[in-house]
């Protein structure tokens, strides 16, 4: 593998004629560029912009606050990811509710949620559904399940949001437009390459699907820049071990029968239309707002606290630059957008 990073950072540096932005969004590939120190390999005018791609960093503030709400009502139990205990909303965050007495269990899979829904039938359970294409299969098939075995104590909150929507927002903006995107490979392992084709043509804007080790990430940033160099707009697969055109469509299909689009909050960030999901409407008794009438929660709240998050986000400023980074904004107490808010590239 060494040898081929090295490789792949020489042809970089040969291909790389003038500046050029490039944006990934995926929170995991923004974690692999930064514990590997990519960014420090790349040639001279070459520049990462650590885009909007963790599903847990941009959930809404509401949201939030009705997942808070849930947990301290009697006779639920919210299930939730561990990596949404510290995300902020208007009144506290999922940690601090349960340290208050709320009911928060963490699981590492909706099946579990729908497991223990079935073994305490008294207690209504609520699975708190974060996460892009990849995970959203995951919480139909839950769903599915708990309404095959008659579970009627089992419920999802839905927070998951869709990428393709949120790169056409990103483009629409007057400033900070990347030149090019990287596309995340787990989600186009879902749902294929045809909507990043779309873009790259509508956009006239380079996109490669890549992985997360060094080999695919270097790899997807060349083939980004070969583009670039050449005046070319097209989806290009840097992860075919993995991504296929079409995707996974058993997935797909799972996914569709359960979820719909909607227009969506995302935190830092602003209103996106068509930005996440919601549960069809046969599927209306499993919602978890509709059956406990849950209040809206505040909005703007993250724009209320002066959070820069959203700028951060999308490369208009680097983490340090925000007043608030390392002082009053940090991993255990952040104030917007946190996870990659909060874990600056090694250049920072």
């Amino acid at each position: 593998m060494q040898e081929e990073v090295r490789q792949l950072i020489e042809e970089l540096r040969h291909a790389v004629t003038r500046p050029w932005a490039v944006m990934e969004v995926c929170g995991g590939q923004t974690h692999a560029i930064a514990s590997l120190g990519l960014e420090e390999l790349l040639p001279p005018g070459l520049r990462l912009i650590h885009g909007p791609g963790c599903p847990v960093c941009v959930t809404a503030v509401e949201l939030i606050d009705q997942a808070v709400e849930l947990s301290l009502r009697p006779g639920v139990v919210l299930c939730s990811y561990g990596d949404m205990m510290r995300v902020p909303g208007s009144r506290g965050d999922l940690f601090s509710a349960k340290a208050g007495g709320g009911n928060v269990l963490l699981m590492y899979s909706p099946l579990e949620a729908v497991a223990y829904a079935g073994s305490h039938p008294d207690t209504e359970v609520v699975f708190f559904a974060v996460g892009f294409e990849t995970t959203a299969p995951a919480t139909a098939l839950a769903l599915q399940q708990a309404r095959a075995l008659g579970y009627a104590n089992f419920s999802v909150l839905c927070a998951h949001v869709l990428v393709p929507p949120a790169l056409e927002w990103l483009m629409d903006q007057d400033e900070g437009r990347p030149d090019a995107f990287l596309a995340p490979g787990h989600v186009c392992a879902v749902t294929g390459e045809m909507d990043y084709g779309r873009l790259a043509a509508r956009y006239r804007t380079p996109m490669v699907v890549t992985g997360f080790e060094a080999p695919d990430l270097l790899r997807g940033i060349l083939m980004c820049v070969r583009q670039l160099e050449a005046g070319e707009y097209a989806v290009r697969n840097a992860y075919g071990r993995y991504v296929k055109p079409g995707g996974n469509t058993a997935a797909q299909e799972r996914m569709n029968e359960v979820f719909e689009p909607e227009d969506r909050h995302w935190r830092g960030l602003g209103l996106i239309p068509g930005g996440g999901m919601r549960l069809r409407r046969e599927w209306n008794d499993m919602d978890a707002v509709l059956r406990f009438e849950c209040g809206k929660g505040r909005p703007g709240a993250d724009k209320a606290s002066g959070c820069l998050a959203g700028k951060v986000l999308r490369g208009l400023i680097r983490p340090g630059e925000c007043p608030f980074f390392g002082s009053f904004c940090t991993p255990l107490a952040p104030l917007g957008a946190c996870l990659l808010y909060t874990s600056p590239s090694p250049r920072d």
